[in-house]
């Protein structure tokens, strides 16, 4: 019922004209954001049917739309490939609405139904008009999410942006646009149309990042076998940090992967493996024509030692995508695909399609082989420099000597703080509950671990601590059995430097120790931003409205009584016991934890902001300015 969830209300009714175009009969889909944060979805597909149900005596539209498995993906006569919420999501969305219109234009006739409270409605669908005359065709969705469950109603332009282009890229030559109607000042207004499909959607992963190809064309193969439509593309760049491969199952976002990603990555690693074989005995063999003394006296595939996965998806971009008649998704929420004959499937046609191209691609084959193999010798470099380092950070004498560790061993049960500066460090020292929290103060310039291996993190004496303390290793040698504490909470100052301190922590767990946020251990504490007070009244803030709220509180009204408002920009300017009272008291503190929704989008997000690229970093700021409410300098 957050906002995860009321967006999850736009993708549903956006699936089921998603399923009109993939049957092929829809070619635009509008959705808008309304005053008052009502949605609007709209297609020029055929329609709802409104046909009376035999069985049930009432439209089919009412059906679909009251009922749960009413839709077109249940029965056998409906949509051959579709998305949706296992077809109980038009009747979800109209369960979760104060309000919900539904308009349907069969050619020739307009026909229109009210719903509210849930899903009640005191009419039947009816006509009221011409469609041809009211410019109608297909149908209109206009839905208001219900306040009193949802905890947030106000809709965010930049999350419907992202999904909505996704779907575009996905379903090349739809025209998909969002516009935001809403008296908000932006005037954002958005239309998407990709003929090149999932080509185009790497070239866009690509410039995002800012990343260099180093290979030209992005390498596109497709199949079928069974009924299943497998589609990938990809392209290798210049980048080292790790891989970006997002996956989808009937134009639904995988993103825990499933066995379509898996089958693709163990393809990618054979066809890449056997051709390095094949390149590896060739280049030993022109080395022992021209006398290099480098060269072995013969080389065959029982001397290749074969690259490892992590080395042959380092600096990847790639969409895998499925087509199928029905999906298993593990899970409700469609995070991850599980069907059990899929992933031969998909490994079939991969490896089929990716070695024919290899066979006459000779050149990108061999750029993407020297990667993988220039990548290995730099992990394996990489890899004995970090474990040197590593003996002396988690071998050495214990524990980091700046941490104050907490009495209680049990990690379900404990949290460190990872406190910016000794003043503040010394203070949450003083203020904490020592059974269960630890305090490792953190001091002077932190690295930017964007660009940086193992071995640097390990040698860095900001970063190591933190390491040491945590105590799972980095990278592939992560073990969350290791894991020291259940809750780890960054805590910075509430300005400028304290979210450069925030986002340079979230690079680094999020590049070397991602498992970290994915099983939801990292946390960011919030400290109040202003006291206000008169007298023996005071209260705590943590934003503007309540500031303003405890103002109206304390002077009852009366403008001449002058409030006193502190506003609080480091955590040294509270002492032990404000600061245990208002950020680290489980019974009154409030803290943010850290999920990875979208670790795809995510990893764009941090290559774009933290990379070595400026000019991605210039346009990011600038298309995204606008949607700054408080900006502190």
């Amino acid at each position: 019922t957050g906002e995860s969830g009321l967006h999850h209300l736009v993708y549903e009714i956006v699936d089921n004209s998603i399923d009109e175009s993939l049957a092929g009969y829809c070619s635009e889909i509008k959705v808008k954001i309304l005053p008052g944060n009502v949605i609007e979805v709209s297609d020029n597909g055929r329609g709802i049917p409104v046909g009376v149900n035999h069985k049930s005596g009432i439209s089919a539209a009412t059906m679909v739309y009251t009922v749960l498995h009413a839709g077109g993906k249940f029965g056998g006569g409906g949509y051959k490939v579709s998305g949706g919420l296992h077809g109980v999501g038009a009747s979800v969305v109209n369960a979760l609405s104060e309000k919900l219109e539904l308009f349907v234009s069969d050619g020739e006739n307009l026909y229109y139904q009210e719903f509210h409270n849930g899903g009640k409605y005191d009419k039947p669908i009816e006509v009221i008009g011409d469609a041809p005359e009211r410019g109608i065709k297909g149908t209109i969705v206009r839905f208001k999410p219900d306040p009193t469950i949802f905890s947030v109603t106000e809709f965010n332009y930049r999350t419907l942006f992202t999904r909505l282009r996704e779907q575009a890229f996905l379903n090349a030559g739809l025209v998909i646009s969002i516009t935001d109607e809403r008296d908000n000042n932006h005037n954002d207004a958005d239309s998407f149309c990709y003929d090149g499909g999932i080509i185009s959607y790497v070239e866009h992963l690509d410039t995002d990042k800012g990343a260099k190809p180093i290979h030209d064309e992005v390498i596109y193969l497709n199949g079928m076998i069974d009924d299943v439509t497998v589609e990938a593309a990809f392209r290798y760049n210049d980048d080292w940090n790790g891989e970006t491969i997002r996956s989808f199952a009937n134009n639904i976002h995988t993103l825990e992967g499933g066995v379509h990603e898996n089958a693709f990555k163990r393809a990618i690693v054979r066809v890449v493996n056997d051709f390095a074989k094949i390149h590896v005995i060739k280049e030993n063999e022109q080395k022992r024509k021209k006398g290099s003394k480098s060269a072995k006296a013969n080389t065959t595939a029982d001397d290749f030692t074969a690259l490892t996965a992590e080395a042959i998806r380092e600096a990847i971009n790639a969409i895998v995508t499925v087509k199928l008649s029905e999906c298993e998704f593990e899970g409700q929420t469609k995070a991850k695909l599980g069907n059990p004959g899929v992933g031969s499937i998909v490994y079939k046609v991969i490896t089929e399609k990716l070695t024919y191209y290899f066979e006459t691609h000779p050149e990108t084959a061999t750029a993407i082989v020297i990667k993988s193999i220039n990548s290995q010798s730099a992990r394996d470099a990489a890899r004995k420099a970090a474990e040197a380092k590593r003996k002396s950070v988690t071998d050495g004498a214990g524990l980091p000597g700046k941490l104050w560790d907490c009495y209680n061993k049990n990690p379900e049960e404990t949290e460190i703080y990872i406190v910016e500066g000794d003043s503040a460090g010394g203070t949450a020292k003083l203020g904490r509950d020592s059974n269960f929290q630890a305090i490792l103060p953190l001091w002077g310039k932190m690295l930017n671990v964007e660009k940086a291996r193992p071995d640097a993190i390990y040698g860095n004496d900001k970063l190591s601590p933190v390491v040491k303390a945590l105590g799972t290793g980095l990278s592939e040698e992560y073990d969350k059995a290791k894991l020291r504490y259940g809750r780890v909470v960054i805590m910075a100052d509430a300005d400028v430097d304290g979210s450069h301190i925030r986002t340079l922590l979230l690079t680094f767990f999020f590049r070397f120790m991602r498992p970290l946020i994915e099983d939801g251990h990292v946390f960011i504490a919030q400290p109040p931003l202003f006291k206000v007070f008169k007298g023996k009244q005071s209260h705590y803030a943590y934003s503007d409205d309540e500031r303003d709220k405890y103002i109206r509180e304390i002077n009852g009204g009366d403008s001449n009584v002058k409030v006193e408002v502190q506003r609080y920009k480091g955590l040294g300017e509270m002492d032990k016991e404000q600061l245990w009272d208002t950020t680290m008291n489980p019974e009154t503190r409030i803290m943010i934890r850290v999920d990875l929704s979208d670790a795809a989008e995510a990893d764009t997000v941090f290559s774009v902001l933290m990379g070595e690229k400026v000019e991605p970093r210039r346009e990011f700021i600038e298309k995204n300015a606008k949607y700054v409410t408080n900006l502190d300098i």
